[in-house]
């Protein structure tokens, strides 16, 4: 657990980051519309019918660079586990901002894109060194040597950025999900003792609570690429310290649930809308990337629910995965994982289900 001087850090970050972005949004929103840097409907995927701003993603980055710098905690730097990689994280963090800010304005081909994250995962896996360096013994898989370390990391990071750029399809629904995951990832490393990745987790998490006042439907402005891309980069190292840190100072409940199980349980949702649409799209002989109305939001909404019951039930769910790992851990690692990955499929199947007998009806 933290002392009192963590808590106030922790506490500090995220109000900064919380009233930065709740402060700056509404000019935002102004200046966008008066530089017409907005997103038009004129896709029929597209559900809105009115121009709104995608530069959302400029509070959030600020807000979080600004908040984070500002309440670093030094005082913790000389704890072997804290995280003190700060300068790879800003570096990556900036470069994937301008990706996604020209993608937002002008469109960025994707081989500059593929370029860019290939630069960010080199930077936080071989310069920062944040890496995956055990699987805990899930399919028999241990102790991981140098290289195994650093090509699982990279695919973990690209994987992750990817899957959350692409669940960011309805109304609040990116935001509010890195909300919960960010305040998930938050409470493990305060119980951990770890002040500078809590710090990092709540310092974001008080950047999108705000963000979604003015992104929960009717939206008055979107994340765009340049919130994306920082969000889901920050929540990759989030996932990939978690599972490499030491559970010494958790709870007896949650000491025995393996680190690599847990961060995949908040995450879930993501990563298997994700799995489900690649392969889906693959089995259909169609390129994996080639955008349509297949992810599970979409889905929701063809029940005829509206954004915001659609929402609702997509934070129940991911909430709901992370508690149902964790109270059904088993001491195995690889049944720990078949569990989880059983409590998270079960809906979506349920949900599929659900949609074939309305058919039938």
């Amino acid at each position: 657990m933290l002392d009192e001087l963590g808590i106030k850090l922790i506490v500090f970050g995220f109000t900064t980051a919380f009233f930065v972005v709740l402060l700056a949004t509404p000019s935002l929103i102004k200046v966008a519309k008066i530089k017409h840097l907005v997103d038009e409907p004129i896709e029929k995927r597209k559900k809105h019918r009115r121009s709104i701003p995608t530069l959302g993603g400029v509070i959030i980055f600020g807000a979080v660079l600004f908040s984070y710098a500002l309440w670093y905690p030094d005082d913790y730097l000389h704890i072997p586990k804290s995280f003190s990689n700060f300068k790879f994280l800003v570096a990556s963090l900036i470069l994937l901002f301008f990706i996604g800010v020209k993608d937002d304005i002008f469109g960025t081909a994707s081989i500059k894109k593929l370029i860019a994250h290939m630069m960010v995962a080199f930077i936080l896996v071989m310069m920062a060194e944040i890496k995956i360096h055990s699987m805990e013994g899930i399919f028999g898989v241990y102790e991981l040597d140098e290289w195994q370390s650093a090509m699982l990391s990279v695919f973990a990071y690209i994987v992750i950025v990817n899957a959350y750029n692409l669940i960011d399809g309805v109304d609040g629904l990116a935001g509010g999900f890195g909300f919960i995951a960010c305040f998930i990832f938050g409470v493990w490393f305060v119980l951990t003792g770890n002040v500078p990745l809590a710090m990092l987790s709540f310092v974001l998490a008080g950047a999108l609570a705000a963000f979604l006042v003015f992104n929960f439907s009717p939206a008055k402005i979107f994340m765009g690429d340049s919130g994306s891309l920082v969000t889901g980069a920050i929540l990759s190292v989030l996932a990939i310290s978690a599972i490499n840190e030491p559970r010494d100072g958790l709870p007896d409940y949650l000491s025995k649930v393996h680190s690599a199980v847990f961060a995949m349980a908040v995450l879930a949702y993501p990563l298997l809308d994700t799995f489900r649409v690649f392969t889906y799209r693959a089995f259909r002989g169609v390129s994996p990337f080639s955008a349509d109305r297949n992810h599970l939001h979409h889905n929701l909404g063809s029940l005829g629910l509206g954004d915001v019951k659609t929402v609702t039930i997509i934070y129940s769910y991911s909430i709901y995965v992370v508690v149902g790992t964790i109270v059904l851990s088993h001491p195995d690692p690889t049944c720990s994982f078949l569990i989880g990955f059983a409590v998270a499929w079960v809906p979506v199947m349920a949900l599929f289900f659900m949609k074939k007998r309305m058919k039938i009806g």
